[in-house]
């Protein structure tokens, strides 16, 4: 999410009562947190609800926002808060194997097998993601997906930087491993892997990265470094 110059001058309107500021507000970042929503999420017919109750949350907080955060800080924040109330709740309510996935819009440059090949990935990815701790997922899809930096995401999730970084390592390695055993991953797997052999060759840091695109989300992120973590709260 970008934060316009702007925002501050919507945020005083509203709280000065004027009512086309929120207009303004949704306008501008309804995208932003649907987006955020659908990757923490995944496809659930819960993403529309969580989408509102994010914004009937930041309508009901702003009128007591001063200011001590960026506000796509304060805005990630009340999203990631949403979804993890959703998917508490939706763990709780009984689910249909087999479920079909969300219709994937297509991608009229590409041909038929590889548009097919596209979908196998996105869902091949989606369950890697569901299967990794809550706690590593957020801060993976924050960091890899929105591009949020670590210390942006320890004011999110209200952790220490260090702790989002060890949540970051081992997310990535535990990503890693996960993609090896998914056939439509198992080459960008090897990537990864070969990316991470090259900086332990002193390839330069271009080498280091490995780039993962996943309908249209690029996964980008250096080989794992040991020595940046510690133990504390995996």
């Amino acid at each position: 999410m970008t934060e316009p110059d702007d925002v501050g001058e919507w945020i005083r309107r509203f709280q000065s009562g004027d009512p086309t500021a929120f207009a303004e507000i949704f306008r501008r970042y309804r995208r932003d947190v649907a987006r955020l929503v659908f990757r923490m999420l995944g496809p659930s017919a819960d993403a529309e609800d969580v989408i509102q109750e994010v914004f009937i949350q930041v309508h009901r907080s702003l009128g007591d926002f001063r200011g001590q955060s960026k506000f796509t800080t304060w805005l990630h924040r009340v999203t990631v808060n949403a979804v993890l109330m959703a998917r508490r709740a939706a763990r709780s309510r009984p689910v249909f194997a087999g479920e079909p996935s969300v219709e994937l819009e297509i991608d009229r440059g590409m041909l038929p097998d590889e548009d097919a090949a596209r979908a196998r990935r996105i869902d091949a990815f989606r369950r890697v993601l569901e299967r990794l701790p809550e706690k590593k997922r957020v801060v993976y899809v924050l960091h890899e997906l929105e591009g949020i930096a670590p210390t942006e995401i320890a004011e999110i999730v209200g952790a220490p930087v260090l702790t989002v970084r060890t949540r970051l390592f081992y997310a990535r390695r535990e990503i890693e491993a996960m993609m090896r055993a998914e056939p439509a991953l198992a080459q960008l797997a090897a990537e990864l892997a070969e990316g991470g052999a090259d900086k332990a060759d002193g390839a330069g840091p271009e080498a280091a990265h490995a780039r993962v695109s996943v309908g249209g989300a690029a996964v980008r992120y250096p080989a794992a470094d040991g020595s940046a973590v510690d133990a504390e709260d995996m």
